[in-house]
């Protein structure tokens, strides 16, 4: 068994405000995903001011729908009846629970609603941002490891740990196996097929699919939450239902990003604003 490390969530604390290691996690990961994807932009030869200024714009956009997202999934998902009968702790997101899927499904809806409104191939750029996604959440996997939540399953293996939060009993690291195939893996994977000319949507598709792959598995090792536990005959988790739908989302728009480019005119689609 190896130690539970125990760092403080709190790097550092001025009057009622903290900086929290969850929160700088974030920061990092949309950072690094401004950059990257403002890198991809400049090798396809996309420097003028109108489409950093468009840029800068789909940006702003793709967080408040991560955020927003995250945590409206998260009260869907996840602990309905509690928010039903607390409707204002919905607002309280400095408490805890964010949701991947959720948060997911609104950097879509806001990244498709902010490209339709400026008329740009949304497919296109969902592409560019399923390449750089895997570091946002490889990073708030650590996020969850230094708070001490989303822990594993009891386990008897030499690296488990005894987390604060999960009693007295050794548990799987499973956030540092989600850092790691989430985050480190699929990046290997999404950033090795970046600057290939495939049709729009395969590079979102293949992030959809490795994605739910990876969440499938570790979610074998992961501890359910509490308030669900197993769903579906008591053998199922609510990641793992989600992750499938993105499993079947994700192959779905795998073969029709390559029927378009079959039937289509030379050269990845465009979408129709």
């Amino acid at each position: 068994m190896i130690p539970y490390p125990h760092i403080d969530p709190v790097i550092f604390k001025i009057g009622p405000f903290a900086a929290r290691w969850y929160g700088m996690m974030y920061l990092l990961g949309f950072g690094a995903a401004y950059f990257l994807v403002r890198r991809q932009m400049l090798r396809a030869g996309e420097e003028s001011a109108e489409s950093r200024a468009f840029f800068e714009g789909l940006f702003v956009a793709l967080v408040v729908g991560v955020i927003a997202g995250g945590r409206l999934g998260y009260v869907l998902f996840y602990n309905l009846s509690y928010y039903l009968h607390h409707p204002l702790e919905i607002l309280a997101t400095w408490r805890g629970g964010m949701s991947f899927h959720g948060g997911l499904a609104g950097a879509l809806a806001a990244g498709w609603w902010y490209c339709r409104r400026h008329r740009e191939p949304f497919l296109k750029w969902a592409d560019r941002g399923a390449v750089v996604a895997p570091i946002g959440l490889g990073l708030g996997r650590i996020g969850n490891f230094i708070n001490g939540e989303l822990y594993g399953r009891p386990s008897s293996v030499p690296w488990a740990m005894v987390f604060p939060q999960g009693g007295a009993v050794p548990r799987h690291p499973s956030q540092l196996y989600e850092a790691a195939l989430e985050g480190l893996f699929l990046f290997a994977v999404m950033w090795s097929v970046h600057d290939r000319d495939w049709p729009y949507g395969r590079k979102l598709a293949l992030f959809l699919v490795g994605y739910g792959l990876v969440r499938i598995f570790v979610e074998f090792f992961r501890e359910p939450d509490p308030q669900l536990g197993f769903i579906i005959g008591g053998a199922v988790t609510m990641g793992q239902l989600l992750s499938a739908a993105l499993l079947a989302a994700g192959c779905l728009l795998w073969r029709g990003a390559g029927a378009q480019k079959k039937g289509g005119p030379t050269g990845p689609p465009q979408d129709t604003p």
